[in-house]
């Protein structure tokens, strides 16, 4: 399915894809969505792209190795447990800030934190799976 509306297409649905998936990564534990969800939305964006570009084009857009984006989002996810033993309440328990920021009040929490790097797991780990299925070998 490499049509030419398709090639044409797919960067604008890619781009659609993943602010979906950054809107459910955001809409988070209130709702239905967060991390796990965004990041399989994510990946299929990717793998729009790839069936339309080739693997080579989604390697080339993605900015860092899948396994190092997988890897920091574990890490990530890690810290936002560990921070709440520094405050002395049990693993994982959810923290709040409010900074104003620009004359505004955002609420920041552990829990968004920890819904980040899941998302960046599930981005790294499933991409890396599709691209190393898709390598062609070189005969």
């Amino acid at each position: 399915m490499n049509t030419l509306i398709f090639r044409t297409v797919a960067p604008f649905l890619t781009a659609l894809l993943v602010l979906f998936s950054i809107f459910i990564l955001l809409r988070g534990h209130n709702e239905p969505g967060g991390g796990f969800t965004g990041g399989l939305i994510a990946v299929s964006a990717l793998a729009v792209f790839g069936i339309a570009n080739g693997i080579a084009a989604v390697r080339k857009a993605l900015w860092f190795h899948p396994m190092a984006i997988s890897a920091f989002g574990l890490f990530i996810a890690c810290v936002a447990g560990l921070v709440s033993i520094l405050f002395a309440v049990p693993f994982m328990t959810g923290l709040w800030v409010y900074p104003v920021i620009l004359g505004v009040e955002i609420p920041l929490s552990t829990v968004m934190l920890f819904d980040t790097g899941v998302y960046l797991t599930v981005v790294g780990a499933i991409t890396s799976i599709a691209l190393a299925l898709e390598t062609e070998e070189e005969v």
